[in-house]
């Protein structure tokens, strides 16, 4: 919570420094308490919020009325720490004067309260963001490892070689050249034989004669 009030603090500052070149310039450009006293009667004669109207009873423990402005300029004391914080001689730790200062700025959102509920849902938004990014990447990083094991498993397996058609067809061919060579070599080699046995007996007779 620190954290968050310093910022609150910070940015209350940084639209001090932009407001007071502006509407309220007599107000704010050289700060006193009597005109941020005065500057501050001025925004609650103009119909202020609930919010403003509680941090205003915080601060000055008395309800703002219409018909005290005598009794208000005895409070302006109560504006010395927002003076000294918008001029920067102090840094305020009463929340009260610091919710005040965001009103008299017009700073928004306020109170304090408000600033740190709209603080602490950014950052669960931011946290949220985070986890979804983080879950993508992890996510995106599972698919592309099972991409590149699949892809390692498929270069493992092994590419069946592509057949050689005029292979094929010449071994085809040469099988059937045997085919129907084997047996015609086979009759001639049987009738060669048998004519040479014939031719023998023959001359065998014919000798013995």
């Amino acid at each position: 919570m620190n954290n968050t009030l310093e910022e609150y603090k910070r940015a209350i500052k940084i639209k001090y420094e932009i407001e007071k070149d502006g509407e309220y310039f007599d107000f704010l450009y050289h700060p006193s308490r009597g005109k941020l006293r005065d500057l501050c009667w001025l925004i609650f004669e103009d119909n202020p919020t609930q919010d403003d109207l509680k941090v205003f009873r915080n601060l000055l423990c008395v309800d703002f009325d219409y018909t005290q402005k005598n009794k208000f300029k005895n409070q302006k004391d109560k504006f010395r720490p927002i003076e000294t914080f918008f001029k920067g001689e102090t840094d305020p730790t009463n929340i009260d004067a610091i919710n005040l200062a965001a009103v008299l700025v017009d700073f928004q959102p306020r109170p304090f309260k408000k600033f740190n509920e709209k603080c602490r849902i950014e950052e669960a938004k931011q946290i949220k963001n985070v986890a979804k990014d983080v879950t993508v990447e992890i996510d995106s990083n599972g698919i592309e490892e099972n991409v590149l094991l699949k892809n390692e498993n498929e270069e493992s397996k092994e590419v069946p070689e592509k057949e050689n058609p005029i292979l094929n067809f010449t071994d085809l061919f040469s099988k059937k050249m045997v085919q129907k060579i084997y047996p015609r070599k086979i009759i001639t080699i049987a009738v060669g034989t048998v004519a040479l046995v014939s031719s023998a007996c023959l001359y065998l007779v014919q000798k013995k004669d």
